[in-house]
């Protein structure tokens, strides 16, 4: 084997090393600079000719290379019916890192698997009770504020959720004593947000 003197050092001068040698190039892993140097140092899966970033190195330590984070909002007044558990149609997004929330679907559904922030705002105009509920893969999952009140009012609540980062998805519902609107058509009433906290 090579050895050095005491002060020398060795360098690989590279922008890709693959790790691993494996004939399916999903069990390998690339560590690569991009081609254009921007001070990160990325991860991939894969072989050093083609690798999925899936993190990277820069001066404030490791983050993930696409972070799911998102806020949509009710784009319009939405009708509910008495006695009712519905869905809320959140149909906009603010904005919607990693295009993980569908709003054709009114659902966030992840790519990465971790623990998540998950919070909603509705505002309804309501006489009776109101119950905003988070549903998980279309079944209630966890319950939030459930309030009494006589005119308009803002229900919000907040969760910590894990997600597999495949097949779980959220969705928002809201439970109506009697019939009436949830208010939108701005980012200002009814919202819905996340984002990750840790990868798992």
């Amino acid at each position: 084997p090579r050895s050095f003197s005491e002060g020398s050092m060795s360098t690989v001068k590279s922008k890709k090393l693959q790790v691993g040698t494996d004939a399916s190039a999903s069990n390998n892993f690339t560590i690569y600079q991009p081609s254009t140097p921007d001070g990160t140092l990325r991860i991939g899966v894969g072989n050093a000719d083609s690798p999925t970033e899936v993190g990277q190195f820069n001066a404030n330590g490791y983050k993930p290379a696409t972070a799911p984070a998102f806020e949509a909002y009710l784009g319009s007044n939405q009708s509910l019916s008495a006695a009712t558990t519905t869905k809320i149609e959140f149909d906009n997004a603010v904005f919607n890192v990693n295009s993980n929330f569908d709003t054709s679907n009114n659902r966030f559904q992840p790519n990465v698997a971790g623990y998540y922030q998950i919070n909603s705002s509705v505002y309804a105009s309501v006489n009776g009770r109101a119950l905003i509920r988070l549903y998980k893969n279309g079944a209630s999952y966890k319950y939030g504020t459930d309030i009494s009140p006589t005119t308009a009012r803002l229900i919000s609540c907040s969760w910590f959720v894990y997600l597999n980062g495949t097949t779980d998805y959220l969705e928002i519902y809201l439970w109506r004593e009697t019939a009436g609107n949830v208010l939108g058509s701005n980012t200002q009433y009814s919202l819905f947000s996340g984002f990750l906290v840790q990868q798992a």
